[in-house]
């Protein structure tokens, strides 16, 4: 953020409003100097495969699945290989949970590193949206020059030309948010179909490609310090033992602007610490705070003023590392121990449900068969004496390979199965619905509702017994059957 910086104004040691916000409500727009250095070198790299993991993840399939599927419409997720249906919700919500704890564990530890590297709201803006700014309206300083006086045709050109290309960006970043959620393929037989045909899904996306604009070329920021509970919710997890962006305040105070007399280190100077009030730090701050004030809660870990810091260090010939990750802790006593009482329960909390989550998988039937009485049915009586009952059918198959199968009767003895529309064989991934029909002789009835089992047989495996009901004669209004 480029600031003007004089030498009589008082240091922040208090803030009771935002940085990115005027004390009258107005937004105090951000204008970040692009980072340099080794830290900012390696968020490009993982920002890069993180986008490129983004677009691939719908593309690439594993057994026949996208790599990612969330599609919560049909309640149906893949998720590397492993296909989950609603039969596996109590394994979606698993997953789900040991994710929040990972994510609370890794706050705890080293703090925030998931706004600052991972996020996609980071990721996009830093990484796209900011370096494309960059290319069309110079650095931070000729922006701010720039938005300060009349805009002329240039500028007006100029403007448009970044927000169309924002746009486009964002129609992409939508469309492949669809792929996630639908799969790469019906997704380029939507694109190949004339748009008529899909005026619904085109006016859904046509509103959240305007929603992403809108917070990559307006929002920015406060998406992480106004809309996002993340930063306010995990920033409790934060103590004095956690390792994160923090100023060496005992090292870099008392802060002097860099003078000829300091220079020179001439008598009456007085002594002075490393920090020579550079505003660096600052201006490369894409939520626009000032981290010599301590952990905030608009940080979200990016270092950029890592880098600042330490480009500011190596001009001077002072070590690097004024600002660098560490725990308030080590910086005021000199202790390195991260492992408190909180970490190491989010830990033990994170083995048990890896592990728990990781047996589950394991113990999961490749073939889930569910096998219902029809609702709003009752017996029927057949010619050749015999009583039955129709059920409904569902087979799920987890695995990438067609599977045979049958189901036989085994309880009671002498029931037959006959197949009402159902197939034989279950194809990969696939959710197979049918019916059957359950006949039992009369004396193997037990009473109004008789416990039965089916026996679900695959070649080479083990078979699977399926409990359900049977309704008997005596069962429906005063012993009629319907």
């Amino acid at each position: 953020m480029v600031t003007a910086v004089t030498d009589d104004a008082p240091h922040d040691t208090f803030r009771d409003q935002l940085a990115s916000v005027h004390r009258d409500g107005r937004r105090k727009w951000v204008y970040a100097r692009q980072p340099s250095g080794r830290f900012y070198r390696a968020r490009t790299l993982v920002g890069v495969a993180l986008l490129a993991f983004l677009v691939a993840a719908p593309v690439i399939e594993v057994n026949g699945q996208p790599l990612v599927l969330l599609n919560v419409l049909e309640r149906r997720f893949a998720l590397f290989g492993l296909v989950f249906w609603p039969q596996d919700f109590y394994l979606v919500v698993l997953i789900a949970l040991t994710a929040l704890v990972t994510l609370a564990l890794s706050t705890a530890a080293v703090g925030r590193v998931w706004c600052g590297w991972l996020c996609p709201q980071t990721v996009f803006l830093e990484m796209v949206f900011r370096r494309i700014e960059y290319l069309i309206d110079g650095s931070a300083e000729r922006q701010l020059q720039r938005d300060a006086k009349p805009w002329t045709p240039a500028t007006w050109v100029r403007w448009g030309i970044k927000h169309a290309v924002f746009f486009a960006l964002s129609f992409g970043i939508a469309n492949v948010l669809l792929a996630w959620v639908i799969g790469a393929r019906p997704l380029w037989a939507i694109i190949t179909d004339p748009p008529s045909r899909h005026l619904s899904g085109l006016a859904a996306i046509t509103i959240f490609s305007l929603l992403f604009y809108g917070v990559f070329a307006r929002f920015r920021e406060q998406a992480c310090t106004l809309a996002c509970p993340y930063g306010r919710v995990m920033s409790s997890l934060i103590d004095r033992r956690t390792i994160t962006v923090t100023y060496d305040s005992v090292r870099g105070e008392p802060r002097r602007r860099l003078t000829r007399d300091v220079a020179a280190g001439q008598a009456g100077a007085g002594p002075a610490g490393d920090c020579v009030d550079c505003a660096r730090c600052v201006t490369v701050c894409p939520t626009g705070i000032d981290i010599r004030n301590g952990i905030q809660m608009e940080c979200v870990n990016c270092t950029a003023c890592m880098d600042a810091c330490d480009d500011v260090m190596r001009r001077l010939d002072r070590p690097t590392g004024l600002v660098r990750l560490t725990s308030h802790e080590q910086i005021q006593n000199g202790r390195r121990s991260w492992l408190s009482a909180r970490v190491a329960g989010y830990s033990a909390a994170w083995l048990v449900l890896v592990t728990l989550v990781a047996v589950l998988l394991v113990w999961r039937d490749p073939l889930d068969v569910l096998i219902l009485r029809q609702a709003g049915t009752m017996h029927a009586a057949l010619p050749d004496g015999t009583v039955a009952n129709f059920y409904t059918v569902q087979v799920f198959n987890r695995t990438g390979a067609r599977v045979p199968f049958d189901i036989v009767g085994v309880r009671p003895a002498g029931t037959a199965v006959t197949r009402l529309g159902l197939s034989s064989a279950v194809e990969p991934h696939a959710l197979l619905e049918g019916r059957l029909l359950l006949a039992v002789r009369p004396s193997q009835l037990t009473g109004a509702a008789t416990p039965v089992q089916f026996e679900i047989r695959v070649a080479g495996q083990a078979p699977r017994v399926v409990t359900s009901s049977f309704i008997g004669p005596g069962s429906g209004p005063r012993g009629v059957a319907p």
